[in-house]
């Protein structure tokens, strides 16, 4: 994935222990799902008697300085590092957000995305509610959350996700409570861990857990509230699981390779694809090389498969897009190069297997390719270790429109003309589900397929909530469903 591919995510963390230095521990949960999201951060921490809450533009490390921390008392925290995949990329929509309810003061932290927010928000504005500050679905979730009616957090939630349609992972602090919900397709991953053997850690991914020394306990089943209080764990499965729909692309590129969803290390399936791509699209070359980060572990897999040497032929700088610097106009030109750097003197004169995770719009690739033939390749063969990607997400991805998705309208021999390469080749449906040795029925591929798990809206727009018209009132997009309109 390049500058020109969607965004997940976001990245959620809990942790409720007390006697520990949970503001600490929350740092360097978000730090490890920093991969996540990369717009924003944020902390919130309960101490019994109120809320605390810090959030800024940037990665963790630029958001918190050790007198933050100070600032973040408490026995209960919740973190979050955001791509915007509803409300657009500035200060107020950073996460968590915190909010005031019949049931007191609760902050919120959200991985997806609500498709029934615009309804939802409108009916807390046709009710008298208070005024929102932020343009995102997550704010609806925590209002609603914050007055949900209900004896404890666990009938509360219960009641919260009835009416709540898409996909959402919601972690929420409350001065003396830790609450997290999965939607019932199971979406997005969750998991569950023991830190210290006293304390709970509930996260996007097992890789925050191993950076803190914590346990894996579980993952979050779909439909499934969890409350963390006082007097321990309480789950309750609120929803009736629906079909499976993790989404693919978790093992594909968004989960770091080091975290396991369903008992299943993320590296060696990213490998497996690799070698299902090589007896798919075989092909005579000299090196394989992988488009790093993403692609490494694939393309050790094709190599592996092929008997062909794979090689670092790409070095990259791991720190561009990550910075409030913008380039000027001669370094803006540079687009790729400054991003990834050939290895000249192991690439020159060599006929190449390019592997990447997957091309999404169709503008970055070219400018790797003509990199690499500028760097003396003598071919460029390029594999994608994804089916071609056809329709949009709704789910918590920030990706193109149908419309700018090139595989929509194009054909891969038309794909391989527009981007230059000698051939093109994408794995198999069918082959990627070999590779994650788990059945399709189980994972929403709607980005191949078309075919959604849940009634969507086909056009959807992230701005939704700042469009205001001549009387102040927002204005809704057209929307088209896939299938009838839910009733509820």
């Amino acid at each position: 994935m390049h500058s020109e591919s969607w965004k997940d995510k976001c990245g959620v963390f809990g942790v409720y222990a007390p006697g520990e230095d949970v503001a600490r521990i929350t740092f360097y949960g978000i730090y490890a799902l920093q991969h996540r999201g990369q717009e924003s951060a944020g902390i919130a921490t309960g101490d019994g008697k109120s809320l605390h809450v810090r959030t800024g533009m940037g990665l963790v490390s630029q958001v918190f300085e050790e007198n933050d921390l100070g600032h973040l008392p408490g026995h209960i925290a919740i973190g979050h590092t955001r791509y915007s995949t509803t409300g657009s990329s500035r200060e107020e929509n950073a996460q968590p957000v915190r909010v005031e309810g019949a049931n007191g003061p609760l902050a919120l932290a959200h991985n997806g995305n609500l498709i029934n927010a615009d309804v939802l928000r409108d009916e807390l504005e046709d009710d008298g509610g208070p005024d929102f500050t932020t343009s995102t679905d997550s704010e609806v979730a925590a209002r609603l959350l914050a007055s949900a009616p209900g004896e404890t957090w666990l009938e509360r939630a219960g009641n919260v996700m009835q009416v709540m349609a898409g996909a959402y992972c919601f972690i929420a602090v409350t001065p003396d409570s830790l609450i997290a919900m999965r939607d019932p397709y199971g979406v997005r991953p969750l998991c569950i861990g023991r830190i210290n053997g006293k304390g709970w850690i509930v996260a996007s991914e097992t890789c925050a857990l191993d950076h803190l020394g914590a346990e894996f306990v579980r993952e979050v089943d779909p439909g499934e509230v969890v409350v963390i209080d006082a007097d321990g764990l309480h789950a309750q499965q609120v929803i009736e699981k629906k079909r499976d729909a993790l989404c693919v692309f978790e093992y594909i590129y968004f989960a770091r390779p080091d975290s396991i969803i369903r008992g299943k290390l993320l590296h060696p399936m990213r490998m497996n694809m690799g070698r299902e791509l090589s007896r798919e699209a075989p092909v005579d070359a000299d090196l394989v090389i992988g488009v790093p980060d993403s692609a490494t572990a694939a393309a050790i897999g094709y190599a592996n498969e092929s008997g062909i040497p794979y090689a670092e032929g790409l070095v990259k700088n791991r720190y561009v897009g990550r910075t409030f610097i913008k380039p000027d106009q001669r370094l803006r030109d540079q687009g790729v190069h400054l991003k990834f750097n050939p290895l000249r003197q192991v690439i020159a004169g060599k006929r190449l297997i390019v592997v990447d995770d997957s091309i999404v719009r169709g503008t970055t690739t070219p400018k790797v390719v003509e990199m690499l033939r500028n760097a003396g390749a003598a071919e460029v063969h390029m594999r994608i270790c994804a089916p071609p990607i056809m329709h949009p997400c709704h789910f918590g991805i920030d990706m193109a429109t149908q419309w700018e998705l090139i595989a929509s309208s194009q054909s891969i021999e038309a794909i391989r003309q527009h981007i230059g390469a000698d051939s093109l080749s994408y794995l198999s449906l069918d082959g990627l589900m070999r590779a994650v040795e788990q059945p399709k029925s189980s994972f929403c591929t709607a980005c191949f397929t078309g075919e959604y798990p849940m009634p969507v809206q086909l056009q959807m727009d992230k701005l939704v909530f700042e469009r205001p018209n001549r009387a102040g009132k927002r204005v809704p997009v057209a929307a088209t469903y896939t299938w009838e309109e839910d009733k509820r």
